[in-house]
C-alpha cells in the first residue's frame, strides 16, 4: 500500500472538491473501490484521495440519497480536481 503522509496534510489544506466548503472539517477521502488498493480493513492507496468536507464525506461513504453510480462519479470528479490542485500548486509534479 502505498501512504504519504504529505498528501494527506496537502488534501487537508484544500477546499472541498465537491461543495466548495472550507470549513474545518475537509480531509482526504479515500477512494472506496476495491480497484484502488480498499479492502476490509484497509484503506485505498494515499494517491487515491478527495478533498472532501465532513459533511460530502459522509454522504459519499453513508449517504442514501445517491446511488452506487452517483457515488462513484461524485468522487471521480473531487478525486481529478484534487489531483489538478495538487499539479497547480505544485504538491505533486513530473520530474
Amino acid at each position: 500500500m502505498y501512504r504519504n503522509r504529505k498528501l494527506l496534510d496537502a488534501a487537508r489544506e484544500l477546499p472541498c472538491q465537491h461543495c466548495g466548503t472550507q470549513d474545518g472539517t475537509v480531509v482526504a477521502a479515500h477512494s472506496n473501490q476495491l480497484r484502488d488498493g480498499k479492502g476490509r480493513g484497509l484503506k485505498a492507496h494515499d494517491y487515491r484521495i478527495a478533498s472532501l468536507c465532513y459533511k460530502c464525506h459522509s454522504d459519499l461513504d453513508q449517504g442514501t440519497h445517491m446511488s452506487k453510480a452517483e457515488r462513484i462519479e461524485m468522487w471521480e470528479e473531487a478525486h481529478r480536481k484534487t489531483i489538478g490542485l495538487f499539479f497547480e500548486r505544485e504538491i505533486i509534479g513530473v520530474l
